[in-house]
């Protein structure tokens, strides 16, 4: 082996601190290790969780196989009994390379996540830029946990209560981002809409991401991750309005699209509250795209209450839709409910899926014949303010280099793959 191994299994914010582990690995000559960063969403990703593990150890027979992350932290007995596992270590302890690497002591090291108090703080770790050298989009993590109990969801369980990180400490981190070359931050946690909530002292989010952008007039585009549609504060709407630098681009934790699911699935908003908060963010700043996370098949959900949601994605013009047909999560609430069919669970996403193409085909037909400025993230392509990916061309032959944003216009679309094909001018 050349070198630690991490590998990423999960969300965006795994990703993220995936990049510290390998970073503290790496500093700690952990040259044998192969690191496996978990993801508990539904019992399927942990299934895989557990057979990639096996794979990793067969194909490598001598490396020290780590197990970590939001499965590790669920059930540490059931990976610390596998064979091929040298140690387990919890949420709390991974990005301590002392602890994740030490090869004396227990083989399991993992502590009970609810009851940290700390700050996120100690996540914001400004040397880990060097693991964003290949990228041109950062994430900056700005809180962990959440303090919500969704029916469906484990994950408050696996990453402990809300926390935020200081406000001056993400400033700090986007700032030598930028200065690293990064033209795009996003801001990422487990549950962003509630940065503060912890920390009178705090701002809240839309007025932290107001601070960032004026202390890093550098930065070229800020994004936000996942919104909770309950939670979204008028300065979010403030910023579409008046920062350009503010991309034209919220991703909703929306689940579903009807009254009575919402319920059952005790998330904090009504149908209504979402077609609120997409009237809003559009009569700020009109061009602003949707994305929104949706479960398909909830138990109890019927033919009706399916229709709602997927009526809402045309109505609310939802484009970039990250679909899932639902998994029972044993520990869960909506575990002891009574089940929709897997293969009508499966339909339903089909069509939630269908409906979002249908979305991103009438954005992409919209833009064709107008100039888009394009984030060069790799090769030629890129993505446009709204997060439409883009194949560019060039009539002069020219090579634009990662991390620059260019001026082209959207000549042609590939309704197949959802991505533009512009053109840059001579």
């Amino acid at each position: 082996m050349a070198g630690p191994r991490v590998v990423t299994l999960g969300c965006r914010l795994n990703t993220l601190e995936s990049e510290i582990m390998a970073k503290g690995a790496r500093d700690a000559g952990m040259d044998d290790a192969i690191i496996i960063n978990t993801c508990a969403v539904t019992a399927e990703a942990e299934r895989q969780g557990r057979q990639t593990i096996r794979r990793l150890a067969r194909e490598n027979p001598s490396a020290r196989i780590i197990v970590t992350g939001c499965a590790a932290q669920l059930n540490p007995e059931t990976f610390a009994a596998m064979a091929e596992v040298d140690r387990v270590v919890g949420n709390r302890e991974k990005l301590d390379a002392g602890v994740l690497g030490a090869t004396d002591g227990p083989d399991m090291v993992v502590s009970d996540i609810m009851e940290a108090l700390e700050t996120a703080g100690h996540l914001i770790d400004i040397p880990v830029i060097s693991g964003f050298e290949e990228r041109t989009r950062a994430f900056v993590q700005i809180q962990q946990g959440c303090d919500h109990r969704c029916t469906f969801c484990i994950i408050p369980f696996g990453r402990g209560p809300n926390r935020s990180a200081p406000a001056q400490a993400i400033i700090d981190q986007v700032r030598l981002l930028v200065e690293n070359g990064h033209a795009e931050v996003v801001l990422t946690g487990v549950d962003i809409s509630s940065y503060g909530a912890d920390d009178l002292s705090l701002p809240g989010l839309g007025q932290l991401t107001r601070r960032i952008l004026a202390a890093v007039p550098d930065l070229k585009r800020l994004r936000l991750t996942s919104l909770d549609p309950a939670a979204i504060d008028d300065d979010i709407y403030r910023l579409l309005a008046d920062e350009p630098r503010f991309m034209p681009h919220l991703h909703l934790s929306l689940q579903a699209g009807d009254d009575t699911i919402l319920k059952r699935m005790k998330r904090r908003h009504s149908r209504d509250m979402a077609f609120d908060v997409v009237r809003r963010a559009r009569q700020a700043r009109p061009d602003t795209v949707f994305g929104a996370d949706l479960i398909a098949g909830f138990p109890t959900e019927t033919d009706q209450m399916f229709e709602n949601t997927l009526q809402a994605v045309t109505d609310m013009d939802l484009t970039f839709l990250h679909v899932f047909p639902y998994s029972i999560r044993p520990g869960t609430a909506a575990a002891r409910m009574p089940a929709v069919p897997g293969d009508i669970a499966k339909d339903r996403a089909r069509q939630l899926r269908q409906a979002g193409q249908a979305a991103l085909n009438r954005l992409l037909e919209a833009t064709l014949g107008d100039p888009v400025e394009v984030l060069i993230e790799k090769g030629q392509s890129g993505h446009t303010r709204h997060f439409v990916p883009v194949d560019l061309r060039s009539d002069t032959g020219m090579n634009c280099p990662i991390g620059g944003i260019v001026e082209a216009r959207a000549e042609d679309m590939d309704s197949d793959t959802g991505r533009l094909i512009a053109r840059i001018a001579a």
